[in-house]
């Protein structure tokens, strides 16, 4: 790091330095050789820290997240702060995330490269923005399967629909707060002074562009969360009408049975009745119970009841 600031005597060089899980030491030695403001190299180490950008006399300090999902489902977020000198990108992040897209998207950029560490960190932005836009497609996916499921003729039990739809509520509300700010992000960059020179039409445009696929991240991931808050009102809803549903059969059955019961009850009294002792009694008792169950199970199996 100590040959860092010789490169950037040289016009016409842009230097990039990477720094994955750097512990204060390494961080203060690029700060010391740069000039970082300290309290940019404070939130670069800081968590919790949301997107941001920050602009210091000699530099400026950009905070991003970017977003994948695990194995198991879980949305990880990757934390990406970065610095931006006339000549020179400083970025810092964890292992977690994979500085290769962004390595890949310079090489497949290389006119932009012209335009010095602006496009440099234009190509680490529209990584990240590219990889919110992949998770909100995936949660869309999500969405439509369990929006399929929800309509199911064997529906599951409602705890696993409402845990279902309680994750993908989690998952959205942890993008929007990566996907929100960044909006705030494209627009300070887009107010940058030296970009508004003659030279760097280009590079205005291409932040533009930039910002257009921000806001349609933050209207798909709005869009996907009332989506599902009505999936969830009409699970609800659902659950209700299948349990009215449940306790009218129940109702309707239990009327059905009540009907032999009390022709039972009543043939059971001791006293004389129609046919006491006789076979012809048992035989009389025993139609009439069955010709009103099936007349009941008939009338209600004709509304729909049964």
């Amino acid at each position: 790091m100590e040959r860092v600031s010789d490169y950037l005597e040289q016009e016409d060089t842009v230097v990039w330095a990477d720094l994955s899980v750097p512990d204060r030491d390494d961080l203060q030695q690029v700060a010391d050789e740069l000039g970082l403001d300290p309290l940019a190299v404070e939130d670069a180490v800081e968590h919790h820290e949301r997107p941001k950008i920050d602009r210091y006399p000699t530099h400026v300090f950009v905070t991003t997240y970017a977003t994948s999902f695990l194995e198991d489902g879980a949305l990880r977020l990757s934390r990406v702060s970065a610095f931006v000198l006339p000549q020179a990108l400083v970025t810092v992040h964890g292992d977690d995330f994979d500085i290769k897209p962004v390595v890949r998207a310079w090489d497949d950029n290389a006119e932009l490269l012209d335009y010095g560490a602006h496009a440099l960190l234009y190509g680490l932005l529209d990584v990240v923005v590219d990889g919110h836009l992949s998770c909100l497609q995936q949660l869309d996916d999500r969405v439509e399967e369990a929006e399929d499921r929800l309509f199911d003729e064997q529906p599951r039990s409602g705890t696993d629909i409402q845990r279902q739809t309680y994750q993908l509520r989690r998952h959205m509300t942890g993008m929007r707060k990566v996907v929100l700010p960044m909006r705030d992000v494209a627009d300070a960059l887009l107010r940058h002074g030296e970009l508004h020179s003659g030279e760097q039409v280009e590079m205005i445009e291409r932040l533009r562009d930039l910002r257009d696929h921000i806001i349609r991240a933050n209207e798909w991931n709005d869009s996907l969360r009332d989506v599902v808050a009505t999936m969830f009102e009409t699970g609800l809803s659902l659950a209700n009408a299948r349990l009215n549903q449940i306790v009218r059969k129940l109702s309707g059955w239990a009327a059905i049975i009540a009907v032999p019961t009390a022709v039972t009850g009543f043939y059971g009294q001791n006293l004389p009745y129609p046919g006491y002792g006789q076979a012809w009694g048992f035989w009389v008792s025993s139609v009439v119970t069955v010709v009103l169950a099936v007349g009941i199970w008939a009338v209600f199996r004709r509304k729909g009841w049964l």
